[in-house]
């Protein structure tokens, strides 16, 4: 199969992995879920509820380590067998998140994605590994994703598509070539009204053949 894509971004969480990170560390907290779903339904912005979660939550190291040890275990079916294709057919894979650094870093790991292609907001630790505090960065921000995708483009050459559960993912729509909404672990209407390919199947190998082709 041939890459229709040099460069494929994907959101993670309800997309590589079937829990939200934040949600997972505030324990069930329906404030923060109702927060969350929310800001990824485009009815408030992420600008209004990310430093608000946080702030309520308080998540130790010892949490957001626990929380990486998650994501690796909460992987959507097929999401280690997309993420090999497209490696074997020389595409760049980036992951562009809004979730804590630190806890994504493992899930790039055993996905095989390089550091550098890994770009979500590092939090800040007490030396007792308490919370202090967020690194601010576009991904807190509406509109953020658009801004990273299209700083990477800016520095590679080829067309590029996102894959995408949520509207701060639509929002990057503008800046690849094409965006696909993906609906198997949650549907968002916003996204499934306005992506230009939606996938509502539960295996993520259902987005390859919108991103390879049969053709040599």
């Amino acid at each position: 199969m041939t890459p229709r894509f040099a460069i494929v971004f994907f959101d993670v969480d309800s997309t590589l992995v079937t829990i939200e990170g934040i949600d997972v560390l505030a324990k069930g907290n329906p404030e923060i879920v109702r927060l969350t779903e929310a800001a990824m339904n485009g009815e408030i912005s992420v600008d209004e509820v990310y430093g608000k979660r946080l702030a309520i939550i308080q998540p130790s190291r010892e949490e957001v380590d626990a929380l990486g040890r998650r994501y690796v275990e909460s992987l959507v079916a097929g999401a280690e067998e997309t993420i090999a294709t497209l490696h074997r057919a020389g595409v760049s894979v980036h992951l562009v998140t809004a979730g804590l650094a630190q806890a994504i870093a493992p899930l790039a790991t055993h996905l095989g994605i390089e550091a550098r292609r890994v770009h979500a907001v590092p939090v800040r630790f007490a030396p007792d590994g308490s919370y202090r505090d967020f690194e601010r960065s576009p991904l807190t921000r509406s509109g953020g994703k658009e801004l990273v995708v299209r700083d990477i483009r800016a520095r590679t050459h080829g067309k590029a598509a996102f894959v995408g559960d949520g509207v701060t993912d639509l929002e990057t729509k503008p800046a690849v070539d094409l965006f696909i909404g993906f609906g198997g672990v949650h549907t968002r209407p916003r996204v499934r009204d306005n992506a230009a390919v939606f996938v509502q199947d539960s295996n993520l190998t259902a987005v390859l053949p919108h991103l390879m082709s049969d053709q040599p």
